[in-house]
C-alpha cells in the first residue's frame, strides 16, 4: 500500500495528512492561516508532487501558491498568478479549482469566479485567461448559484489535448473540441428544476463532474436535484439517480481504476443542507449507476448534520482506492478499501471546502 499524501482545504487554511506504513499523520499547524483554501491540485507529473493552493485571504484578497517539498516551503509569484485583465471589467474573488491536465505535461487550468477559464503552460506559475469562453454569447444570461457564479469542474482529456470539459454554476456544463477556440455548451438532458422550463440549453446549477476510469467518454453528474450518467462526452446525459436517497448533493468522485463505479454523497434537499435521512452515508455504484449502495461501516450510525461540498470528497491512485471526505463539522473520514470501511482522520477542523489526495513515494 503506497504512502498517501492528504490536503485539506478548510475555511482557515490547509492542513496535511500523510500516511506511511498505514498510520496516519497530520500536521501540527495549518498552512495559510486564516485563508479560505477552496481549491488544492497534487501534481504527480513532475520529478516531485508540485501542491497547488488556491488560497483567499479576506485582507490580501485570492493568490495561488505552489510548494515543490510537499508544503514545507510555499512560493507566491511576485506577480498574480491569476488576474483578469483590466479590459473585462472584472476582479478575482476566487480560484474555484486548480487541475493539471491529463493531456500536456506542463498545463494547469484554473476554474474562478467570476466563472472563467484560466490556462498555465509552467504548471501554475501564471495563468492567462481562455478568452473564447469568457466572451461565450450565453455569458450574460449565467446567474451565480447560492454558493456564487464559479467555474468549478475542469475536466481533461489524456487522448485529446484540445478537448476539455467545464461546469459553471449556474450556467451548466460547456465543451471544447478544439482546444478552447469555441465552446458549446453540453447539458441535454440535465434538468433545472428551478427554472421556467426545466430543460434549457444553458442555465443548469451543476455542482461537480467526474470522469470514469475505464471509458473516457463516460461522465458523471452531480446536480442541483439530479444524478446523471453520459456515455458520449456529455453530448447527452441519462439520469442514474432512482436508487438514492436523494439525488441532490454537491459531490461525485469516479474510482480511479475501475470502470462503471462512482460515488455520491446525498443531500436531504436544497433547502435542508444535511445528510440524507441525517445519516452520514457515502453511495458507491458498481454498475453505472443501475444500482446504489450505501457505505457506512465505521461511519457515524446516528443523526448527522456534516454536509460535504463539491470538492469534500476525493480518492486517491491507489488499488484498492483510497476514498475521503470531509464535511463543514470539521471531520475528515478515510476509506483505505474503496469504501467499504471508514475510519474519522480528523475532527474540530474549521468548515473543510475541499480535499484531495495522492500516492507518492
Amino acid at each position: 500500500m503506497a504512502d498517501v499524501l492528504l490536503t485539506v482545504g478548510t475555511r482557515k487554511g490547509l492542513f496535511i495528512g500523510r500516511r506511511r506504513e498505514g498510520a496516519w499523520e497530520f500536521d501540527d499547524s495549518p498552512y495559510f492561516n486564516a485563508q479560505a483554501v477552496y481549491s488544492v491540485a497534487i501534481d504527480t507529473r513532475g520529478r516531485a508532487p508540485r501542491l497547488l493552493v488556491g488560497g483567499d485571504s479576506a485582507h490580501w484578497g485570492p493568490s495561488v501558491f505552489h510548494s515543490d517539498d510537499l508544503g514545507r516551503s510555499w512560493t507566491e509569484p511576485a506577480k498574480p498568478a491569476v488576474k483578469f485583465p483590466k479590459d473585462t471589467g472584472a476582479s478575482l474573488e476566487r480560484v474555484w479549482q486548480l487541475h493539471p491536465s491529463a493531456a500536456e505535461p506542463d498545463v494547469v487550468y484554473a476554474g474562478t469566479e467570476p466563472a472563467a477559464l484560466y490556462r498555465s503552460e509552467d504548471r501554475g506559475e501564471s495563468f492567462a485567461l481562455v478568452r473564447p469562453l469568457w466572451e461565450h454569447p450565453t455569458r450574460s444570461k449565467w446567474v451565480p448559484g447560492g454558493g456564487g457564479e464559479g467555474l468549478h469542474t475542469i475536466l481533461t482529456d489524456a487522448r485529446d489535448a484540445r478537448a476539455v470539459t467545464v461546469a459553471v454554476s449556474t450556467a451548466g456544463v460547456f465543451r471544447t473540441l478544439d482546444g478552447g477556440a469555441s465552446w458549446a455548451p453540453s447539458n441535454r438532458g440535465v434538468s433545472a428544476v428551478f427554472l421556467p422550463e426545466p430543460d434549457p440549453e444553458f442555465g443548469q446549477c451543476v455542482h461537480k463532474v467526474a470522469r470514469d476510469a475505464a471509458d473516457p467518454d463516460r461522465l458523471y453528474l452531480q446536480n442541483h436535484w439530479g444524478v446523471y450518467r453520459s456515455d458520449d462526452a456529455g453530448a447527452h446525459w441519462t439520469d442514474i439517480g432512482g436508487g438514492l436517497p436523494s439525488d441532490f448533493g454537491f459531490a461525485v468522485v469516479a474510482h480511479p481504476h475501475r470502470g462503471g463505479t462512482a460515488y455520491v454523497f446525498p443531500i436531504e434537499a436544497d433547502s435542508d443542507r444535511v445528510p440524507a435521512a441525517r445519516r452520514c452515508r457515502v453511495y458507491r455504484t458498481a454498475d453505472a449507476g443501475a444500482s446504489w449502495e450505501p457505505l457506512s461501516a465505521g461511519l457515524p450510525q446516528g443523526d448527522h448534520y456534516g454536509t460535504v461540498l463539491r470538492d469534500g470528497m476525493c480518492s486517491d491512485d491507489n488499488d484498492p482506492a483510497g476514498l475521503y471526505f470531509g464535511n463543514r463539522n470539521g471531520e475528515v473520514y478515510a476509506s483505505p478499501d474503496d469504501g467499504d470501511s471508514w475510519r474519522l482522520l480528523a475532527s474540530h477542523l474549521p468548515d473543510v471546502l475541499c480535499v484531495r489526495a495522492a500516492a507518492i513515494g
